[in-house]
């Protein structure tokens, strides 16, 4: 772990927070390189996905010209929310390095527990109505997608 890469995260969200952003910054970083960092913009570009950790990833992997960051590692300043862990492993990120952790974030006013909550509840004691309807025709997708012979799995 770098120490200077972990700082640097914690500057980007500390500096982020003087424009009008969240307190939160992240780097990719591969072979000891910083290939990308971002901060959060969720207020500023009026994106509720537009997490720093997210953004880096995005930025990483247009960069990088791949969608597979394995190599790559996550400095950030704050634990990630389960929308950016979702990210982490997606993108096949091999580590992750951050300062503040989760209950942190939660006395700040940035609390993720409703969230982790509802992930382990059935669909239908979510609180947010979730209803599948179509389902053989969605699947008709999946089946496209097994079938094909030259897919690029992830």
């Amino acid at each position: 772990m770098e120490r200077n890469l972990l700082k640097k995260a914690i500057d980007l969200a500390k500096a982020n927070v003087d424009k009008g952003g969240g307190p939160f910054g992240a780097l990719i970083v591969k072979d000891g390189l910083v290939i990308s960092k971002a901060a959060n913009l969720v207020t500023l570009k009026n994106d509720p996905t537009a997490h720093a950790e997210v953004l880096a990833i995005r930025k990483a992997a247009k960069k990088l010209g791949t969608w597979n960051l394995e190599g790559c590692e996550l400095y950030t300043s704050c634990e990630p929310c389960p929308m950016c862990m979702g990210a982490v492993y997606w993108a096949h990120l091999d580590k992750v390095y951050y300062a503040s952790g989760h209950n942190d974030a939660k006395k700040a006013g940035f609390d993720d527990s409703e969230i982790y909550s509802e992930m382990r509840k059935e669909v239908k004691d979510r609180k947010i109505s979730m209803q599948q309807e179509m389902r053989e025709e969605g699947n008709e997708a999946f089946l496209k997608w097994m079938e094909k012979v030259d897919k690029e799995e992830y």
